[in-house]
């Protein structure tokens, strides 16, 4: 098996970790590419992101053009002479001439079964969608989004109680060592790629803050998956009296009161349950503004007067 010479394009954490299972194998990533850096934190100074960290810390060449479509970009690209480039959250396009550049063409690790969910927040509506089964894709790319071939599969369950921040955690987990067995497989010319049941493919949007906003007019079931898969970000939000309340962490209760929804049935120490269109939504971890992420006996030891039954949340 020969090892191969890769170019590596990725930006978050979730990036980072498979470009170290990378590094740890015996193929050798010659290059990086990733996102510009950004400004971040209160002070808004120019951040790197956790890929261009790990390649710093192990001398490989970092490449952070703002696009691939230009000339420029891509003769860089095409110098660096690669077998294959490995794309993991990269977040910029790459057009045609960047994917036919490599000998071996490019490959991405996406974070559902595909084609079940193709885009940006695959992680985010598997859970919001009620979905018990996720995992990782290796695919080979094409012009379309997340359309490729796919070349190898690796499974996890989707928890009942999943965040999308657990979630996240667990399809490293797999996708480290499935990365690894496409790239040797490749090495070896043993893959035999599947193509895509496009009838079967759903479009996983990104996460905004306008959709964390909960609507009581929905199940209480509803609104626990949207609760967790939008932790740790944008985090679902509702309002009362005016002030405005982040909602870490909530189950939902089968038990419906026939209050109207919105409607704050009962506080104490087990959480504050709430009337939704059809069951309860019981609130366990909440956060006020300028606060922190408190259980809600916590609050309640502070706040108590502002959690009576019989107030309307919207």
């Amino acid at each position: 098996m020969k090892s191969l010479r890769i170019i590596f394009a990725g930006t978050p954490e979730f990036a980072s970790a498979h470009l170290q299972a990378m590094l740890d194998s015996q193929h050798q990533v010659i290059a990086v590419y990733t996102q510009p850096d950004r400004p971040a934190g209160r002070g808004q100074k120019l951040m790197p992101s956790p890929v261009k960290s790990l390649a710093a810390q192990h001398n490989i060449p970092v490449y952070q053009p703002k696009s691939l479509r230009t000339e420029e970009a891509q003769k860089e690209l095409a110098s660096l002479n690669a077998d294959l480039m490995v794309v993991v959250a990269y977040g910029l396009i790459l057009p045609q001439v960047v994917l036919d550049t490599p000998e071996l063409g490019c490959i991405n690790v996406h974070g559902s079964i595909l084609p079940r969910w193709r885009g940006a927040a695959p992680i985010q509506r598997a859970i919001e969608a009620g979905d018990t089964e996720s995992g990782v894709t290796i695919m080979q790319m094409d012009a379309g989004l997340d359309t490729g071939d796919m070349l190898l599969k690796a499974f996890c369950p989707i928890h009942p109680d999943d965040t999308a921040s657990q979630l996240h955690d667990r399809l490293i987990t797999v996708g480290k060592p499935a990365l690894i067995q496409a790239l040797d497989a490749i090495a070896s010319n043993q893959l035999q790629p599947e193509k895509q049941d496009d009838s079967q493919a759903c479009y996983a949007h990104k996460m905004s803050k306008e959709e964390a906003i909960l609507d009581w007019q929905r199940p209480a079931q509803a609104l626990d998956r949207q609760i967790r898969a939008f932790n740790p970000w944008p985090v679902a939000i509702t309002s009362l009296d005016d002030t405005k309340i982040r909602i870490w962490e909530a189950i939902a209760l089968k038990e419906s009161t026939g209050e109207q929804p919105g409607t704050l049935i009962s506080a104490d120490k087990d959480g504050l349950d709430i009337a939704c269109s059809e069951g309860t939504l019981r609130i366990k971890r909440l956060q006020l503004a300028g606060s922190r992420a408190m259980t809600v006996q916590e609050l309640l030891n502070s706040k108590k007067a502002m959690f009576s039954t019989g107030k309307q949340f919207s």
